[in-house]
């Protein structure tokens, strides 16, 4: 049997590991893996009948090949947010033909079906967040064999408690808030620190917990940009170095306001999130008159080699992934659920969209986490 494999969406740390796991894996029990490189694309931008167009989109993986791949982060296989059912006029391949009489976005997974199939891909591993995941849901509908494996530093993906990438990125985060405290503290200012996180405030409340924030505004809850410079400016007195730290989750809005987007939408319909944190800081300052240090820390979230949890859970997801492919099955997400290591429907991923518990896990006054109740919460609080 010959498994394809590939990463898609923004790439976090874990991934090599997860991709070498797999391998071996396979290599194991006798399989082949191929790589297809750049997420869903490397099956759009294949042309079958060019061995020069395969030989670029798609390469063999080995033991020898995977090798050294774990001893660093991002992807080997490259990534990218292509979605070949909704493909932009200009983003068609030039050996390929629209549709007739369709107008763009074009659906190209007839040909996402054929590379597959010419390819003598017996099955797909996916690893990836809900959007990527939800174009393996729809090969799986026509009736190719898919195997998933969450990944977000967003930990969003519907049906599992843990996502790869999720703790190296807060782990990074709360190290950069703390390094952040000497320069805030020696200017006597106010930290604006904005974290990625998409639509769900999880990383930023998460963080904030742990790392001690004074105030956290979540992608859950608008906030009340006087009352936040209030309790800000209290904080700073309060604090014998004289100064306060703010965490916002990209996502996050100021009542009356709206969410910062920027650019066009992407494939899957989502535009560039990012610069909430900057708009507040700004705010901050015309109405408290205090100095702002404002600082994203972006892309190195999830930059750099996963720490042990996340190269501990990216390795098992694999192994898991690769005794489903094996043993026959298909239509399946590797998860886990209460602590426990576990495989559930991919068609869970559409069920629902997993958001910051408010109730139990902030304090939509103050501005802060507030976890009411620890005993029967997963290690990670959603």
């Amino acid at each position: 049997m010959k498994i394809g494999i590939l990463t898609g969406g923004g790439d976090v740390p874990g991934l090599n590991p997860c991709i070498k796991a797999v391998v071996l894996r396979a290599a194991e029990a006798g399989h082949q893996v191929v790589g297809i490189r750049r997420g869903w694309a490397g099956l759009l931008n294949t042309d079958p009948d060019d061995p020069a167009s395969v030989s670029e989109h798609l390469t063999p993986l080995d033991p020898a090949a995977v090798r050294t791949i774990d001893r660093s982060g991002g992807t080997v296989l490259h990534s990218s947010r292509t979605n070949p059912a909704r493909v932009s006029a200009k983003a068609v391949p030039g050996f390929l033909t629209p549709p007739a009489g369709a107008e763009p976005p074009y659906d190209f997974t007839p040909h996402a079906l054929k590379v597959i199939e010419s390819q003598g891909i017996g099955v797909v591993i996916a690893i990836g967040g809900d959007d990527t995941l939800s174009y393996a849901l729809r090969l799986h509908d026509e009736g190719v064999r898919v195997i998933a494996i969450p990944k977000t530093m967003d930990n969003d993906v519907h049906g599992t408690d843990y996502c790869i990438g999720f703790s190296t990125a807060v782990t990074r985060s709360v190290q950069f808030i703390h390094n952040l405290r000497t320069a805030s503290g020696s200017h006597e200012r106010i930290a604006v620190v904005e974290l990625f996180g998409r639509y769900s405030g999880e990383t930023c409340l998460v963080t904030s917990y742990l790392a001690s924030v004074d105030r956290a505004v979540i992608s859950e809850v608008p906030a009340d940009i006087n009352r936040l410079a209030d309790l800000l400016v209290a904080d700073k007195r309060a604090n014998p170095s004289n100064y306060a730290m703010l965490a916002i989750s990209e996502g996050a809005v100021l009542e009356g306001g709206a969410m910062v987007l920027s650019g066009e939408e992407d494939a899957y319909g989502h535009r560039k999130l990012g610069g909430i944190g900057q708009q507040a800081g700004e705010m901050l300052r015309t109405i408290t008159g205090e100095g702002i240090i404002y600082q994203q820390i972006a892309y190195l979230m999830r930059s750099g080699s996963p720490d042990s949890l996340d190269l501990m859970v990216a390795t098992n997801y694999a192994v898991m992934a690769a005794d489903l492919a094996v043993e026959g099955l298909s239509g399946r997400m590797v998860a886990l659920r209460g602590g426990t290591y576990t495989n559930v429907p991919i068609s869970v991923t559409r069920e629902g969209v997993k958001r910051v518990d408010v109730d139990e896990l902030y304090d939509v006054k103050e501005y802060r986490p507030r976890v009411r109740h620890v005993p029967g919460k997963p290690m990670f609080l959603y």
